[in-house]
């Protein structure tokens, strides 16, 4: 396995998965380019790095923003070698509660940020016929859940961008990665999520009890950032590394649980969705 020392642009490094990646790439001695939203803690970041580490502030909801501070991690660092988009957050309610403005903030961000990221960091990588991008998606992008869908849409999303890149770029010498980490001990069911409680009585026993199951669990979540962490870097000085990584137990159970299920459903519809074509 390479040990030679890469340079990281990481999105959403404040807290969970970013700042645990950032902390372990820094005492292995590579180099990373870190956002953050508020200047005061890309500040706080860049001091405490040192030479290795550098904040920059981006909101990946803007574009100009995050073109900019893909350009500016480039001119400091020379080049950029691994890419996460990591920034994200969790809109949990019922599909019906969620309102418009709040389906398409979760999109901005989850979906329309990392695209952003994407187009800027593109033409480096391709120009360099190298790089590795690792999309930060969650077990809730392949499988879903009560309370959880308007979260899961711009999972899967992600996950489907993160697989037609992943053709599109092969070719070139760059690899893709969609990470799918099921519960581990970050703010995303705390602080970093935004929860619609359920008021209608239909759903309390759907969406109001899977929404109190993950409430509940925040803090006591079997899954270490730290580890995720050392896995992310591990996996990036791989030759051939995978397209899919769930991370967790629970995150392999339940990739293994949705692909059974759907090829045992497939299986039993196949030959009336074979029906539907011309006769031969």
């Amino acid at each position: 396995m390479a040990t030679t020392p890469k340079h990281w642009f990481i999105t959403g490094v404040s807290t969970g998965f970013g700042a645990a990646l950032a902390e372990l790439l820094l005492a292995k001695g590579d180099k990373v380019a870190a956002t953050f939203r508020q200047p005061e803690q890309a500040e706080e970041f860049t001091r405490k790095a040192g030479e290795n580490g550098r904040g920059f502030v981006v909101e990946v909801t803007d574009e100009a923003q995050v073109k900019q501070g893909v350009a500016d991690a480039i001119a400091h660092f020379g080049h950029l070698d691994v890419i996460v988009n990591n920034a994200g957050y969790g809109s949990l309610g019922s599909i019906e509660e969620i309102e418009a403005a709040e389906v398409q903030r979760q999109f901005d961000v989850n979906v329309f940020g990392p695209l952003h990221v994407l187009r800027a960091v593109l033409p480096h990588l391709r120009a360099r016929r190298s790089g590795h991008v690792l999309n930060i998606t969650s077990i809730g992008g392949l499988k879903t859940f009560p309370g959880v869908g308007v979260y899961n849409a711009s999972k899967f999303a992600l996950e489907a961008i993160g697989e037609s890149l992943a053709q599109q770029v092969a070719p070139l010498g760059i690899k893709v990665t969609n990470i799918e980490p099921s519960g581990f001990r970050t703010d995303w069911a705390g602080r970093s999520a935004n929860i619609v409680t359920t008021g209608i009585e239909d759903y309390q026993a759907t969406v109001g009890e899977n929404l109190k199951g993950i409430q509940g669990y925040s803090g006591r979540q079997p899954g270490d950032p730290q580890r995720a962490a050392q896995i992310m870097y591990d996996l990036v000085r791989e030759e051939n590394p995978p397209l899919h990584l769930p991370l967790g137990k629970a995150a392999v159970k339940g990739a293994r649980d949705k692909f059974a299920a759907l090829v045992k459903e497939l299986e039993s519809v196949a030959s009336l969705g074979d029906s539907a074509d011309f006769p031969q």
